[in-house]
């Protein structure tokens, strides 16, 4: 028999579970909304459940007795009890969406690692394609049920025996001439994590000091000077 984590049967629907005065309560849901719904935000829930019925066993067809319903929620409206079974049970997913979960969350990781990580080595950040090397080679394991920040620290601890890598955040101060500086300030603005200082000279010139993952330093020189032609001062004035 297949089986899903925690020793339960794998389901192949999308499902809310409650168990209640010793009976057990099943709608058919959308696996996201649901998921939303049940973290308390304003979803309508004949939307969240694929159908208007509540089941004692989803997949085998059998639909609870409204004299349970009634008894047990006082009521034998089947989306108020949805509601209240996506809101007070366990949300249980196919393995196939979490493994698209999974997938969602494990590209996030490779973003972030990517964005905010350099070799401490060379101060250079590492190529796409050498991280995910590193993450088949290290046999690193996504954990559907936390976001990817939450998950990174471990991700770290199982990559670096491979990849030497360090989360890096650096503040520098850049001036850039004026009849380039409108430009150049929605580069800075998309790749610096906040501008801390800016300042517009009388001559038009732009001077910021700024925020900005390690990662992504490469790339902000690569663009500022390809836009002024290689007339801008950066410096890096501060490394975390």
């Amino acid at each position: 028999m297949d089986m899903d984590f925690g020793g339960k049967e794998r389901v192949h629907l999308n499902l809310a579970i409650l168990k209640k005065g010793g009976e057990r309560f099943e709608v058919s849901v959308d696996p996201e909304l649901a998921l939303r719904f049940k973290k308390g935000e304003d979803l309508d829930i004949h939307e969240v459940v694929k159908a208007g019925k509540i089941f004692s066993d989803v997949q085998k067809g059998l639909i609870a007795p409204e004299s349970k319903l009634q008894a047990l929620f006082g009521t034998t409206n089947a989306f108020e009890i949805a509601a209240v079974i996506v809101k007070e049970g366990e949300i249980q997913l196919t393995a196939e969406y979490r493994a698209s979960i999974r997938e969602q969350k494990k590209k996030k990781i490779l973003y972030l690692i990517q964005k905010f990580g350099v070799d401490p080595r060379t101060k250079s950040p590492h190529p796409l394609n050498r991280i995910e090397s590193a993450f088949d080679e290290a046999k690193v394991k996504i954990d559907e049920k936390k976001s990817p920040e939450d998950q990174m620290q471990a991700v770290l601890d199982q990559l670096r025996p491979i990849l030497p890598i360090k989360l890096e955040k650096k503040q520098i101060k850049l001036n850039i001439p004026a009849q380039y500086a409108a430009k150049c300030y929605s580069i800075v603005k998309n790749l610096s994590t906040a501008i801390l200082k800016e300042e517009w000279r009388n001559n038009g010139s732009w001077e910021a000091l700024i925020e900005i993952p390690g990662g992504l330093e490469t790339e902000l020189y690569d663009k500022l000077n390809s836009m002024t032609h290689g007339q801008i001062m950066a410096e890096v004035v501060k490394e975390e």
